[in-house]
């Protein structure tokens, strides 16, 4: 007596759907991932209730020890003026986001925001928020 079944089960599995799965993961991560390119210099930003998201073209941070940098490229407090304008140069509306630690005087942050205002670029500084 030869018993055979009528249902075959086929082996085989199909990845299309976990391809489309893990597609649509990647766009979502993509599109919830935060836009902002943090400064690699260690500074502990200070603290604020609102904050707006800006993009960043031009990154100057003040360290708590007065390091000065334009694009965590290290410069002197007299040249900062001509690293920010060569930083900004291209013709079109700059941003000069600034990243200064909270234990810093106020007068170096006054002065930056001065010379990169004088060069009509928009000025914001980098806070965390609380």
């Amino acid at each position: 007596m030869a018993l055979q079944s009528k249902n075959k089960v086929d082996p085989s599995f199909s990845l299309s759907s976990m391809t489309d799965m893990v597609f649509l993961l990647l766009i979502f991560f993509m599109l919830t991932s935060s836009f902002v390119t943090p400064s690699g210099l260690p500074v502990s930003l200070p603290s604020s209730k609102a904050s707006n998201i800006e993009i960043q073209k031009v990154s100057v941070t003040v360290t708590k020890d007065l390091q000065f940098y334009v694009n965590d490229k290290k410069t002197t407090e007299a040249g900062i003026e001509s690293d920010l304008r060569q930083a900004l140069a291209g013709g079109e509306e700059g941003a000069v986001i600034l990243h200064v630690d909270e234990s810093v005087p106020v007068k170096y942050v006054t002065k930056i925001g001065g010379i990169a205002t004088s060069l009509k670029a928009k000025v914001s500084i980098a806070t965390k928020p609380e």
